[in-house]
């Protein structure tokens, strides 16, 4: 469906990516940060530091940002807590939101997101009442290019322990457990391929049908969540009109 278009999603948040870099790093940094205080500062021994770096380098994050965070998180530098949060609700015409939060405030991030959804025609309810709809999965996006095979690419995913592989648009979607996320990848990047996006996410069941009018508001919902420095992931069941734009 056009309204959850995988590439349609990439191709926006690259130009958001492309005029907030600064921002972008940031978050990407606290990320590293966390996977390295929790599983030590050796990617090759930490398989969720070895993800997020891959996501980063998708972002083209420099590596000596990547190295700094990660001695940041190791206590090797100084750095600051930060603290996982999720926070769930509904944006307007009912759809479901979960915002993930790395914050050494939660104060601040609490009121921060809870404005965000009561401004944009939404609320903010408890932990557990959308995350039901959605299931976490690994996503590998890749971009089609001249030459590739279809049915040789998904033999490729699927040997490597892929769950599924399908073709949307102008990419292919690879989909995998969260915890074989790592390995797939690696797998495939072995094989040459190259990533748009590498990371594990909350995927709806099913997907809610907005109108143009929903649709400019939960826009502006996203666009206040993502200029949060706090916020590190949205996830929705949004489908946005057929040709929206944004």
């Amino acid at each position: 469906m056009s309204g959850h278009s995988k590439w349609h999603n990439i191709q926006a948040k690259k130009g958001k990516v492309d005029a907030k870099r600064g921002k972008i790093f940031t978050k990407l940094g606290k990320e590293i940060a966390v996977a390295s205080k929790e599983g030590g500062s050796n990617p090759d021994t930490n398989a969720k530091l070895r993800d997020v770096i891959a996501k980063a380098k998708a972002n083209n994050m420099p590596q000596d940002t990547i190295t700094r965070a990660i001695k940041k998180g190791a206590g090797e530098m100084e750095g600051v807590n930060y603290e996982e949060i999720v926070y769930e609700g509904y944006g307007p015409s009912g759809i479901a939101v979960i915002v993930e939060v790395l914050t050494d405030n939660k104060n601040r991030s609490a009121a921060n997101v809870r404005y965000a959804y009561s401004k944009n025609g939404g609320n903010m309810g408890s932990s557990g009442c959308v995350s039901f709809m959605f299931q976490r999965k690994g996503e590998l996006v890749i971009e089609k290019k001249d030459g590739m095979d279809e049915d040789e690419l998904m033999m490729m995913a699927l040997d490597a322990g892929a769950e599924d592989f399908s073709a949307e648009d102008e990419v292919y979607v690879v989909t995998t457990a969260p915890e074989d996320l790592g390995s797939v990848r690696e797998a495939l990047e072995a094989n040459g391929l190259e990533f748009l996006e590498a990371e594990v996410k909350a995927i709806p069941d099913t997907y809610t049908a907005i109108d143009t009018e929903a649709a400019t508001k939960f826009q502006k919902m996203l666009d206040q969540l993502d200029d949060d420095d706090d916020v590190q992931n949205v996830y929705h069941n949004a489908e946005f009109p057929e040709g929206w734009e944004g």
